[in-house]
């Protein structure tokens, strides 16, 4: 069976934590009973595949509809048009957007099921078609063959991801690509809404006052943020909605959830592109944006600098539309991530738009399915903790709080760590087949995988691994607890720095896993193609989780918890859930080290200088000096130059202000390790504490806080038993 599991590709159809996160809500809303839709695009090309070469990255294209994809559905009765460029013309009767290219948007459904309760759910992927007659049109187009081939134009709407994470790169493709997933999603709403009994029809028009109470739209980030003028234009050029009712349905239906405060990965287009792209849905933009800033300056009159700061036109060089302001003034509610997170985003990021309106803004903590994160990955700890809580938690995940009975209990201690023996033997095996690398079982797995981002520092992980060697050089009799040092993730094929912070990694393993004196006490690996299928593998085997972001970067973070749930330790900042998790658990359960949000702004208002670290910290000269010199690239000494630059002269991320914490914060994790028994007994205290990051409880929240649904425990019956009895006992005679 698993040979054939194996054989599946992984739908890599998002670049890290986002479209995950949106996997385990869809699994969370269908075992929760909601009335809920997935909708996204059906790329052809997903996250590419990461090779190693010589130490570097190379990126190959991820064909995975090869071999077909035996889950999904074309629905093409349900295809959709979708216009581009064209103008608009204004009349008596209002606007028309005339003279568009048009691509046609075909679904495909891929069913979601709920856990153990018969329902089935849909995720509905748009993948784009030229229409039959594209090209054609033109009677003067005398090159037939030309006109077919080029087809294609309007069908890389949907042929590949963009490989950036918490990076925006404003390119046509992709614009195009986010007006394709929310105009055909738009259109299909609108068209359920009007076949369901609450799309009330007089001969004429459809009456949409009660569409806010049948329909919830959450957009995730900012990537669907065009969908606000988008439904705007539909209420008021095709429906003919008064202006002001439209935007009130309009308001009510949206909510927006942020998911960085990183300046770089804020989504801010040129008005140009968008000029020629969506000419009516610029005006509609403009339309908004004079009578949101006519009432800020009714509130706050002659505070000119409030209303630049509050405009979604940033003006300045090139006219830009900033998408996130959009989203925060078409939406009812605005939510972060994680209760660090959401208070940055209130305090600093959108302080002016909390001060109108703090009601709208929220914390939803980010949650993972344990269904996929726990009884899938790590069957023996699931089956483990069972055998003492039963089955339920698996529903309700608070009742690993049930756990904490059993911190004393010796034979459950044995057990919890035999299965973590045995999943780090079965990774062991992996890696030596896939990496002939001889890896010893017992050393501490102490794992890194994530994108490849500065924010999330692999670099610092990289110093504490030299550190950890010259260490051993300077000393091989004094003990050392042996380690395996794991760090995986893709770089954005554009990053330089990322690539250049692998090729890093690859060449520190290099050195240090062919030093005799070194032996087995360290080895490090770099992961390659680190994706779903892969961290299902890993995290299982993991005794040490490293969330090392710089506080305040990291807007939440799922893989702690993930790490958490699978009975690992973490050493983190507080940053992102890191917070909540040692809230849960006990900070004296995790390892917390370095700055606090405070400090770093207390060091960003000094002046950061990371010369000051370099002088006073022995240790962090030598492992710079080894990398500046070239002890890492003897064949080219000047490899890495670009990398020490940055670390000394210009670091965003402060790497050598928390050099210090965390190498002493490693060593007590080392110390811990060598008791076995106390370090199991801090795991299952983290384990038993989980319970509050499971995607449940997050959805459970959207529900009641933001979309104003119940969910149903209520199971359907199985499709082979008779209805009748579940129907007759459901309200107003309506089936459930």
């Amino acid at each position: 069976m698993e040979e054939l599991e194996e054989i599946e590709e992984d739908a890599g159809l998002g670049n890290g934590g986002l479209g995950r996160l949106a996997a385990c809500f869809l699994d969370s809303m269908a075992t929760l009973g909601l009335a809920a839709y997935g909708y996204g695009i059906r790329y052809e090309y997903g996250i590419f595949n990461q090779k190693i070469r010589d130490g570097w990255q190379v990126e190959e294209a991820d064909d995975w509809l090869r071999h077909g994809n035996p889950w999904e559905k074309a629905r093409p009765e349900y295809m959709l048009p979708v216009h581009f460029y064209g103008r608009v013309e204004h009349s008596a009767t209002g606007a028309k957007w005339v003279d568009t290219q048009v691509v046609l948007a075909l679904p495909y459904d891929t069913p979601v099921p709920g856990y153990m309760n018969n329902t089935v759910n849909t995720m509905r992927l748009w993948s784009a078609r030229a229409p039959n007659d594209f090209n054609l049109r033109d009677f003067n187009v005398g090159d037939y063959i030309q006109a077919v081939l080029d087809r294609n134009l309007a069908e890389n709407i949907s042929r590949v991801l963009y490989p950036n994470d918490n990076f925006f790169e404003g390119k046509e493709l992709r614009l195009k690509q986010e007006y394709f997933v929310v105009a055909a999603t738009l259109q299909d709403i609108i068209r359920r809404f009007k076949a369901s009994k609450f799309g009330s029809t007089d001969s004429v028009r459809t009456v949409f006052d009660s569409f806010p109470d049948q329909v919830a739209i959450q957009l995730n980030d900012t990537h669907p943020a065009m969908a606000i003028p988008e439904l705007m234009r539909i209420f008021v050029d095709i429906e003919k909605l008064p202006w002001n009712k439209a935007w009130d349905i309009t308001k009510r239906t949206f909510a927006y959830t942020n998911h960085t405060v990183l300046p770089e990965a804020l989504e801010r287009w040129p008005v140009d592109l968008v000029e020629k792209l969506l000419p009516r849905h610029l005006q509609i933009i403009y339309e908004i944006n004079q009578r949101h800033l006519d009432h800020i300056a009714s509130l706050f009159p002659n505070d000119v600098d409030r209303l630049r700061r509050m405009s979604l036109i940033e003006e300045g060089g090139t006219k830009r539309i900033n998408m996130a302001h959009l989203c925060i003034v078409g939406s009812h509610a605005v939510n972060g991530v994680a209760k660090i997170h959401s208070e940055i985003v209130k305090t600093q990021v959108f302080e002016d738009f909390a001060a109108l309106e703090p009601e709208k803004f929220q914390n939803k903590t980010n949650g993972i399915t344990p269904r996929r994160w726990l009884l899938l990955c790590n069957p023996g700890l699931a089956e483990l903790i069972a055998e003492k809580i039963g089955e339920d938690y698996v529903r309700d995940l608070s009742q690993l709080t049930k756990l904490h009975e059993f911190v004393d209990d010796d034979l459950f201690i044995r057990e919890v760590a035999k299965v973590k023996q045995e999943n780090k033997v079965k990774f062991a095996l992996y890696l030596e087949k896939e990496y002939k690398v001889k890896i010893n079982p017992s050393s501490m797995f102490d794992v890194h995988v994530k994108r490849i981002h500065e924010y999330k520092r692999q670099l610092m992980n990289c110093l504490h691994i030299i550190t950890m060697y010259n260490r051993i050089r300077r000393d091989p009799a004094k003990v050392f607890v042996p380690r395996t040092v794991i760090i995986g993730g893709k770089a954005a094929p554009g990053y330089h720095m990322a690539k250049m912070i692998i090729k890093l990694i690859n060449a520190v393993a290099h050195v240090v896993n062919n030093d005799p004196v070194v032996g087995s006490k360290l080895k490090v690996i770099f992961l390659e193609n680190y994706r779903v299928s892969l961290a299902e593998k890993v995290i299982p085997a993991t005794d040490l989780s490293e969330q090392i972001s710089t506080a305040g970067t990291e807007a939440s973070g799922t893989g702690n918890m993930k790490f958490m749930l699978n009975g690992a330790l973490t050493i983190g900042t507080m940053d992102g859930a890191n917070v909540e998790m040692a809230e849960e658990a006990g900070e004296e359960n995790l390892f917390i080290f370095g700055m606090r949000v405070e400090d770093v702004t207390e060091l960003d208002r000094e002046g950061y200088n990371a010369q000051k670290y370099y002088d006073q910290l022995p240790e962090l000269k030598k492992a710079v000096d080894q990398i500046k010199s070239g002890f890492f690239s003897p064949k080219d000494p000047d490899l890495f130059k670009d990398v020490v630059n940055m670390l000394f002269h210009h670091d965003r991320f402060k790497v050598f202000a928390d050099y210090e914490a965390y190498v002493k914060c490693q060593e007590k994790v080392s110390e811990l390790y060598l008791n076995s028994k106390a370090w199991t007994k801090m795991v299952i205290r983290n384990i038993a504490a989980a319970g509050k990051f499971s995607s449940d409880r997050t959805i459970k929240e959207y529900a009641r806080d933001i979309w104003h649904v119940e969910p149903s425990d209520l199971k359907i019956p199985p499709p082979n038993e008779p209805r009748d009895a579940v129907e007759d006992k459901t309200p107003n005679g309506t089936a459930a």
